[in-house]
């Protein structure tokens, strides 16, 4: 045996004898680092929840790459 278990797939693992528990604190700080989104101000909900979008035809691009990413490292 190579002895207990601390981390598998980025994620901290503690083993009691009350249970196992998996923590994802050092995950998420990876996904911030990642993505380079460490020091954004923290929002309950991410967007006004009386806002009406509309078409930018002026606007500019983004890349859907990265937000795209984000999100499936979100689902993981």
């Amino acid at each position: 045996m190579m002895g207990e278990l601390n981390y598998f797939l980025g994620l901290q693992i503690k083993q009691f004898q009350h249970g196992t528990f998996l923590i994802q604190s050092k995950y998420c700080q990876e996904l911030l680092k990642t993505f380079d989104i460490k020091n954004c101000k923290e929002v309950a909900t991410p967007i006004a929840t009386r806002c009406y979008l509309e078409y930018d035809e002026k606007g500019d691009k983004v890349d859907q790459t990265k937000y795209r990413g984000l999100i499936g490292s979100l689902l993981i």
